[in-house]
């Protein structure tokens, strides 16, 4: 079967369905490809079990590190992709980020393209994810000529009062960007509001779609009102087919069920995620392209960043009887302390632990053996945070196919400036009514996040000028093909230290731009 289209977008997440909303209005035909179905709502959604210990969702793939063990990516093969899970926290990157930055272990690289060009793509990105934030409260936040559209998510009392308390002893909390569908007023959802301020928002699908997902915010919304846009699902896209010189993409093929289908199109835009991505164009290897398709730069799958993250609870001497605790941050030390030269990273709350998170693998092992350890009261006066530092982009760090197996390599950098981060946390804890030991919450992405914790997967088609040295142009097209291009996170030369996702979508509509000036 082979069916024509103007463009074909490979993926359903943020840089997919950003791409697909944007160019959808354009007219032109659109087929989105995703090799998942839409994400059942239902009560289990918000079940901890299901969601961290079963890992229902979690695509159930094996994978191998260079060592040769097993271990499970998580990914999530849902229409609307990854961000059906995510913690909806949408940070633009620092504006320095943009820049060389030095590391003990080296240097994060300077970005080909600057943050003045992703400015107002941040805040189109910001308005469309329907973010929730106050500009100014943050002293490394970069520069915005326009305030949020959407107040901040108010603090619960106990996260207020910790907010109030980082202040006292001078620091500078913020509220987060949170990307959500959120109407309260004094700290109550209203009736009409799709969120509910539940406690059961980060890392979990959310049945009330109140958040802010590629799928709610973007997918739906340009199905709904353009239909122009076919979007296919269960639809593995295989491989990418090409011209006899090797330089244009000419057909996509698709498995559905026990079915092998070809379409094309005049454009081919891929969004699959960092690490699916790159695969795809190694699956696609030819004769033009022997080791993998714009891979003539040996760059494909090279380069994985994943952020060095590790989610630790703390134990607060008062009750913590917060529900929606992902709404404070701090950056004081994300370029350095006056104790250390080097970037340390962000700080943000996580979502809350209940007793299953705290009994799964939240404590040490060696608490387990108490018959009457009490997990509940222990979550109850918990406080959690999510720690992010920059990891750098490694040549040796990369995804491959090996006798037909997926392997990853991975060699950690920069774990010092993580180290010293907790270390800052626990200091403050100490101030702050807060028993000062930290408990590594390994269930949630792990301790100090394991290989199988992909969630912040990015750089393995890096954008640069020199194609010996990247696989993208300045516009995410392949240097190599003349109507291929990438929008998700597989672009970046470095991460940062804050959450790619918003730079995900502001990218996708900044390319989007380009690529509809070409189709008129």
């Amino acid at each position: 079967m082979t069916e024509r289209f103007d463009v074909i977008i490979v993926g359903s997440g943020p840089g997919g369905g950003a791409m697909a909303w944007k160019l959808a209005q354009t007219g032109k035909r659109i087929l989105m490809l995703e090799r998942g179905e839409y994400l059942r709502r239902g009560r289990e959604n918000w079940d901890s079990k299901a969601v961290f210990v079963d890992a229902a969702y979690q695509a159930p793939e094996t994978w191998y590190s260079s060592r040769g063990d097993t271990f499970h990516p998580g990914l999530h093969y849902f229409v609307g992709g990854n961000s059906k899970f995510y913690g909806s926290v949408l940070l633009r990157l620092r504006e320095r980020d943009f820049d060389t930055i030095r590391h003990p272990d080296g240097i994060s690289p300077e970005w080909p393209v600057k943050y003045d060009v992703f400015e107002p793509y941040y805040q189109a990105a910001e308005e469309l994810y329907h973010v929730h934030g106050l500009r100014g409260e943050d002293p490394t936040e970069p520069p915005s000529p326009k305030p949020y559209a959407y107040p901040p998510v108010s603090n619960e009392p106990r996260i207020q009062q910790l907010f109030d308390g980082l202040k006292r002893i001078g620091h500078h909390p913020f509220h987060l960007p949170v990307g959500v569908l959120l109407d309260e007023k004094d700290g109550q959802p209203l009736p009409h509001s799709p969120c509910v301020r539940c406690d059961a928002f980060d890392g979990y699908p959310c049945p009330t779609n109140g958040k802010a997902d590629a799928q709610i915010m973007t997918v739906d919304p340009a199905l709904r009102d353009y239909p122009n846009l076919t979007l296919m699902t269960g639809a593995y896209v295989d491989r990418l087919l090409t011209d006899a010189s090797g330089r244009s993409v000419t057909g996509v093929e698709v498995l559905r069920g026990d079915a092998r289908e070809t379409y094309s199109a005049d454009i081919v835009v891929v969004a699959c995620g960092a690490l699916s991505s790159a695969l795809l164009m190694l699956r696609s290897a030819n004769d033009k392209h022997p080791n993998g398709l714009a891979n003539g730069s040996d760059q494909v799958g090279r380069n994985y960043m994943r952020h060095n993250n590790s989610t630790v609870m703390a134990v607060s001497k008062v009750p913590n009887p917060t529900r929606f605790q992902k709404t404070l941050g701090l950056n004081d030390f994300y370029f350095g302390s006056d104790d250390w030269d080097y970037p340390l990273g962000h700080i943000q709350m996580v979502g809350k632990s209940d007793g299953v998170q705290v009994h799964g693998e939240g404590l040490p092992k060696f608490l387990h053996w108490l018959p009457e350890m009490p997990f509940d009261y222990l979550a109850k006066h918990s406080i959690d945070f999510w720690l992010t530092a920059e990891d750098l982009p490694l040549a040796e760090n990369r995804i491959y196919y090996k006798n037909g197996k997926v392997h990853l390599d991975l060699t950690e950098t920069n774990m010092e400036g993580l180290k010293r981060l907790k270390h800052k946390l626990r200091s403050m804890c100490d101030d702050l009514e807060i028993h000062p030991h930290l408990f590594d919450r390994a269930l949630y992405l792990g301790k100090n996040t394991p290989i199988g914790g992909t969630a912040h997967q990015s750089g393995t088609l890096r954008f640069g000028t020199d194609p010996a040295t990247s696989v993208l142009d300045l516009e995410c097209k392949a240097h190599e093909l003349d109507n291929l291009y990438v929008t998700d996170a597989s672009f970046f030369p470095s991460i940062g230290a804050v959450n790619p996702t918003l730079t995900i979508i502001a990218n996708a509509l900044r390319v989007a731009d380009h690529i509809a000036a070409r189709l008129n």
